[in-house]
């Protein structure tokens, strides 16, 4: 399976690649971002080096796809330039045979306009389309706008945990004619 461009109403997840770095350090930059999802900001060069190992080195293993993209908030028709068409975001999902498990993060500028819950709901069907049977994700118990982003895209919290984060899952879609 492979990244291929996914459009949404104001969206483009473009498919992840190393000029995409620079913009993204920028997106990425605010340390409070990394509160729940840890680590620190990135330099631009580190960014680069990371997109060039994901891009260009297929995943170790089994038979498993690294799919990865930055969320690019479209300019609107008639926009003469006013901020948008930029870099906001990504979103990513490792997948094993029908099995996803996918992630999301929005700069903070963006946060609070539902960038993150379009960009998932379009990710998780752009992954039902292609098979995948089971979306799961993990989100810090204490991060309900992660929270939502997941309810908003199919998934509900379990009982299960990863590493102190709750596990959220969707299964098989179901056939509607059958509950009917």
């Amino acid at each position: 399976m492979r990244a291929e461009p996914v459009r949404t109403a104001r969206l483009t997840l473009e498919p992840l690649a190393v000029h995409h770095a620079a913009e993204m350090a920028e997106v990425l930059g605010d340390p409070a971002l990394h509160t729940f999802i840890g680590g620190s900001p990135e330099t631009p060069e580190e960014l680069r080096d990371r997109y060039t190992r994901l891009v260009s080195v297929p995943p170790p293993g089994r038979e498993e796809s690294w799919l990865n993209w930055v969320i690019r908030l479209d300019a609107p028709p008639g926009d003469p330039g006013g901020g948008a068409d930029r870099l906001v975001g990504y979103v990513q999902a490792t997948v094993i045979h029908d099995h996803a498990t996918v992630a999301w993060v929005v700069g903070t500028p963006w946060q609070g306009r539902g960038i993150a819950g379009e960009a998932a709901v379009a990710l998780v069907a752009w992954l039902r389309e292609r098979g995948t049977a089971t979306v799961v994700a993990t989100i810090h118990p204490g991060h309900s706008a992660s929270s939502a982003v997941a309810r908003r895209a199919g998934l509900t919290p379990t009982g299960g945990r990863v590493d102190g984060e709750v596990v959220w899952k969707s299964g098989p879609p179901r056939d509607r004619r059958a509950s009917e």
